[in-house]
Parts: structure tokens; C-alpha cells; sequence
């Protein structure tokens, strides 16, 4: 990461693609510098080619590697910010006991290696901030995804857990709960009418959020205009779980 008197640093965990993606676009477009994961060398390469600019550097993390995501953050000198974006679903398949476990691992254990990692930084400079990534299944269940919702209702109560932990160290932690965001993840529903129309028919705003406007909630999160704001979960679905 490029390195500037003013220049805040944050590392968006999963931030290159999908919503994640998104995070780390708008915090360069607020002049963040950051330094973005992605699952696999092909993605973060991608991502690279995509984003040249001097402010962003991308590497390959696995979050349920705990070495890894602690050497990562021990080459740092300093962070402002960490956002918490990796994480999957498998649908049915979760309902095997192996899948299950995996998710679990990389959305709700891996939001914590991460979180613990980055504290002591986050803690050093007087006050930093997490933004992790719960979901609209924090708040109801999701029949063809157990282990997706059981890992985003962890994330959310995590949030608030180390909220209460962190707070004397001026370490604020929150959550965003994304409800339908045009991403890959999401890209067999929007192209299925049977299953587009029921989707849109419940959100009030009709139509499905982009990952940048979900990246505009992080940079709020992370900003000094949120610096009494911590422990809590902001939905961001159109009005999806108002009804």
C-alpha cells in the first residue's frame, strides 16, 4: 500500500469482486489507499489488470488460513480501517455436514482471524474501525442455505460482541447487511424470471442494490461522521426486511 501523511489504510478482506469489490472502489474514489484479498491468484490477477492505480495492492488470502491472515496484517505498519467482505454460500449442499463446516470456516470463523488480527493496529492508533459483512439472513432463515445464515446471525452477534470488547481501546466495530446486490453470487436469480419477480415483488425499491452502493455504506462506517456509532447492524436490502 502506498504510504501518505493523510492517506488513510484500510484492507478490505474479499475485495476483489463482488461487494467486496465494490468496498474497495469507493474507498479509493474517498482516498483510501488499500490493500484488497481475493480468494485465488486468477482473481486477484484480474483485479490487478482492472485496477492499476497506485492507491490499491491485491494479494491472495485463504481467511481459514490463520498463519496467513496473521502475516498479513504483521507486515503492516499501520490501518485505519478493516472490511470484512469473504465469504460463500453452496445452497442445498449445505445441507452436508463437510459443506457446512466450510462455510462456517471462511464467513464467520475467518471474520474473526481477520478481526483479531487486525485489532492490535486498529488499537495502536487511538481508534479504528471494522466493517464486517452480516447479511439479510442474520435477521430470518434461509431454508436452501443453513450454514450461510447460521455464519451471518455469528457475524452479527460477533459484531456486537467485540463492539463491547474493543470499545475503551476506541476500536469501533459495525456490520452491514446486504439484502439482494447484483454480484456473480447472484447472477443465476436475476437471470431466472421465476425466481427474479418474487425477489423484486418484495423489495419496496424494486430492483436489485449494487456492490458500490454497498461500498458507500462501508466508507460511512469507516469515517469519522460514524465515530459514535459501534455494535450496530445496517441493513442495506431496498426495504426487503421492513415488510
Amino acid at each position: 500500500m502506498r504510504e501518505g501523511d493523510d492517506m488513510k489504510q484500510a484492507v478490505v478482506i474479499g475485495g476483489t469482486r463482488g461487494i467486496g469489490a465494490g468496498v474497495t472502489r469507493v474507498l479509493l474514489s474517498k482516498g483510501w489507499s488499500v490493500l484488497a484479498t481475493g480468494v485465488s491468484d486468477a482473481e486477484v490477477e484480474a483485479f490487478r489488470r482492472e485496477n492499476p492505480q497506485e492507491a490499491v495492492e491485491a494479494r491472495t488470502l485463504d481467511v481459514r488460513d490463520h498463519g496467513a491472515v496473521m502475516a498479513l496484517f504483521a507486515a503492516l505498519k499501520d490501518l485505519d480501517g478493516l472490511v470484512n467482505c469473504a465469504g460463500i454460500l453452496a445452497r442445498d449442499a449445505e445441507y452436508e455436514i463437510e459443506t457446512f463446516e466450510r462455510v462456517i470456516d471462511i464467513n464467520l470463523n475467518g471474520t474473526m482471524r481477520c478481526c483479531l488480527a487486525a485489532h492490535p493496529l486498529l488499537a495502536q492508533g487511538g481508534g479504528g474501525a471494522i466493517v464486517n459483512t452480516a447479511s439479510m439472513l442474520s435477521y430470518f432463515g434461509g431454508p436452501l442455505v443453513p450454514a450461510y445464515s447460521a455464519s451471518k446471525g455469528g457475524v452479527a452477534q460477533l459484531t456486537k460482541a467485540l463492539a463491547g470488547k474493543w470499545a475503551a481501546q476506541g476500536v469501533r466495530v459495525n456490520a452491514m447487511a446486504p439484502g439482494w446486490i447484483e454480484t456473480e453470487m447472484t447472477e443465476a436469480l436475476r437471470a431466472d424470471p421465476a425466481r427474479n419477480a418474487p425477489i423484486l415483488g418484495r423489495t419496496p425499491m424494486n430492483r436489485w442494490g449494487k456492490p458500490d452502493e454497498i461500498g458507500m455504506l462501508a466508507a460511512w462506517l469507516l469515517s469519522e461522521e460514524a465515530s459514535f456509532i459501534t455494535g450496530a447492524i445496517y441493513p442495506a436490502d431496498g426495504g426487503y426486511c421492513a415488510l
